[in-house]
């Protein structure tokens, strides 16, 4: 084998360990964005949810004296 090929089949090699590494890498982004959609869906609700509450606490009549008195 000549050193010019084994200079090329050395390239094959790191570019075919690049392309396994990029694809590895780009699963893992998918994953992690499915995570922050998630993430941002629950927020979404957890917004909705406390501004429901902070809007009935508004309506609520204020107490000012204690019941027993």
């Amino acid at each position: 084998m000549s050193d010019e090929q084994s200079r090329i089949i050395k390239l094959e090699e790191i570019v075919a360990h690049q392309a396994k590494t990029i694809e590895e890498l780009s699963d893992q982004l998918a994953e992690q964005w499915k995570v922050v959609e998630q993430t941002r869906q629950k927020l979404d609700r957890l917004t909705e949810r406390f501004l429901t509450l902070e809007e009935q606490s508004l309506n609520a009549p204020a107490i000012t004296k204690p019941p027993h008195y």
